[in-house]
């Protein structure tokens, strides 16, 4: 309808759509289009199935060549740790084979275009890193360190089952430095390879990882022997050390106490042992100098001049240089280096060489020997500290006897010493100084590190003059805040209990030399002190909440913050050091003072980028 006339109006004609016919020429051109998608859409997928296929193969040629190469790369050490050159030989050439043609599988094209996809390539990516690790481990660590077998082998090193071969391991030192330095490296690698969602391949990972690190170990570790041990076991002439066994039933900053010592003096790798001497340290003895820090920390205990505070510092060096002077001014000789170590120590190494017999026939063993001279002593030996301590001189000097003879399995003993220097239970001193430069890159030296790093150091002095320290336990935690700005709070949480069981018992062994606070007998008298992070303040202490005074001072850049405490028969205590310090990086570091227990340890301290 018109708006205007009111008129109907009739829709437009609606147009009819003609389909034209299509010529045979243009028929023809569709049909041949369509084959063209077709057949690239065929090959599309044979490429796809091809490059699956082809992965598929590549995959399964690494996975077995990588595998054969790890099982030849351990055999290859096993001999070499046997003596078997031979062996050894023959199995590193097996796996640098196999772990060149793992090398081969994983470089391909395929594998690289798959390692890429995000997240699905994770297993392909991580198996092309192990691969490369595995070859480096072949061709730059165990071939070379066939050269070497000798001074890597417990069996070969150790001439007649007593003297250790130092030619062998002087002429490896170069070989050992290189292998040495490609192990650290290929370590530090190992240990950054990326995880994976394969269960296999991160299970592999693993696996690796621990190869790796355990091969990195044991050559680090004799190539600084290489460096250092021949000239100490007297291979440019003899070298004389003193020799302090330490009881850590009554705790000092190193350990324990300085319950006996002797001389070992070592020529062109053999190794005697004095008669332990019949003299002790009464002095009185001139003081050396070990600078001001030390002074006011230690001072008041006279450490530089009475042998029972000898060691109160945990930085080794100092008992040993205070050890060293105090031998010289009793006998006017100077040692070349001082060695220390306890009965637990004397434990580890009895479990590999057997047992010693003493004079009147008691059987030493590693089973016994920690209870003979931390508490039963005490009591057999109640009214005679002097026999007490030639019973241990006795006791120790059977077993470094027992070292230095016809050993029949090197290798045990070496585990046991090693298990005892991880534990910080063995420490050593050279006062030649590029020796001693070496000797503090590795845990032997028990330094204080003077590191920027998160640090927590807790140890005890034993105040009681008892042997209390046989039953103590010890829990630490060192917890921080995260890093969001230069500084953070941080905490160290020191649980102590004192597990004497209930019994009769010496007041040589439960009473106290001093008591200032008229604490019931049993009660264990602790000198409690935290070495803190550079930087660090102390906001307060608590002792079961009790907020307590504590005493500052420093060691070797270290704030030092100790506090006395009680510690009743039976009943535990809890020390916390809040604290304000720096946000540095690195990784924390809890160094365990060594006591009878394996305390326990817990750390939650994020890693910084500052």
């Amino acid at each position: 309808m018109n708006d205007v006339t009111g008129e109907s109006v009739s829709p437009e004609p609606r147009r009819r759509k003609v389909r034209r016919r299509l010529s045979d020429e243009e028929i023809a051109a569709q049909r041949r289009k369509r084959r063209r998608v077709q057949i690239g859409c065929g090959v599309g997928a044979l490429v796809v199935v091809g490059f699956i296929g082809w992965l598929g193969y590549e995959g399964l040629q690494a996975k077995s060549n990588l595998e054969k190469a790890q099982d030849f790369a351990t055999q290859a050490k096993d001999a070499l740790l046997a003596g078997d050159t031979d062996k050894a030989r023959v199995a590193a050439g097996d796996a640098d084979r196999y772990a060149q043609d793992a090398q081969s599988s994983v470089d391909s094209v395929p594998w690289r275009i798959a390692g890429a996809v995000p997240f699905l390539g994770s297993p392909f990516d991580s198996t092309r890193q192990m691969t490369t690790i595995v070859s480096g481990l072949t061709e730059q660590v165990l071939l070379p360190a066939v050269d070497a077998g000798s001074a890597v082998s417990p069996d070969q090193l150790i001439l007649d089952g007593a003297r250790i071969n130092l030619a062998a391991l002087r002429d490896a030192a170069p070989v050992l430095e290189t292998t040495s330095a490609a192990i650290s490296d290929l370590d530090e690698q190992a240990q950054n390879v990326d995880s994976t969602w394969l269960g296999l391949i991160d299970d592999a990972r693993v696996d690796l990882q621990e190869q790796v690190s355990e091969l990195s170990g044991l050559l680090n570790n004799t190539s600084l022997a290489a460096q250092i041990a021949p000239a100490m076991l007297g291979a440019d002439g003899p070298r004389s050390y003193f020799i302090g066994f330490q009881t850590n039933a009554e705790a000092r900053g190193t350990g324990g106490l300085l319950g006996g010592f002797g001389i070992v003096r070592a020529t062109d790798g053999s190794v005697t042992v004095d008669d332990l001497s019949r003299r002790d340290f009464r002095g009185p003895y001139e003081p050396i100098d070990l600078g001001p820090d030390f002074d006011q920390a230690y001072g008041a205990s006279s450490p530089t001049t009475r042998a029972v505070n000898s060691n109160v510092s945990p930085h080794f060096p100092y008992a040993a240089r205070i050890w060293q002077s105090m031998w010289r001014q009793e006998t006017g000789e100077i040692v070349d280096g001082v060695i220390a170590t306890d009965p637990v120590a004397l434990s580890y190494i009895l479990k590999a060489v057997g047992p010693v017999t003493m004079p009147d026939g008691e059987r030493i063993t590693a089973e016994n020997v920690v209870d003979l001279t931390e508490s039963t002593a005490y009591e057999r030996f109640a009214d005679n500290n002097d026999a007490r301590k030639r019973y241990l001189e006795t006791i120790a000097a059977r077993v470094v006897e027992r070292m230095t003879g016809s050993i029949s399995n090197p290798q045990a003993l070496l585990n046991g010493l090693g298990r005892a220097v991880s534990e910080r239970r063995i420490a050593v001193w050279s006062s030649n100084q590029n020796e001693q430069v070496l000797l503090e890159t590795t845990p032997l030296a028990h330094v204080v590190p003077e590191t920027e790093a998160p640090f927590a150091h807790v140890f005890i002095n034993n105040l009681g003059g008892n042997k209390l320290d046989y039953y103590l336990q010890r829990k630490i935690e060192y917890r921080a805040n995260t890093c969001e700005g230069e500084r953070r709070d941080s905490r160290v949480t020191v649980t102590l209990k004192n597990a004497l069981p209930p019994g009769d018992y010496t007041n040589y062994v439960a009473g106290m030399f001093d008591n200032p606070i008229n604490a019931p007998f049993g009660t264990n008298l602790t000198d409690l002190t935290l070495l803190s992070t550079e930087g660090s303040r102390l906001k307060k202490v608590t002792v079961d909440g009790r907020p307590l005074f504590a005493f500052v001072s420093s060691e070797r850049g270290h704030p030092m913050f100790s506090v006395q405490i009680p510690i009743p028969q039976g009943q535990s205590i809890e020390v916390i050091f809040e604290l304000d310090e720096p946000a540095v990086s690195g990784e924390p570091q809890v160094p365990i003072q060594p006591l009878r227990d394996t305390p326990t340890v817990l750390t939650d301290v994020p890693f910084c980028d500052g």
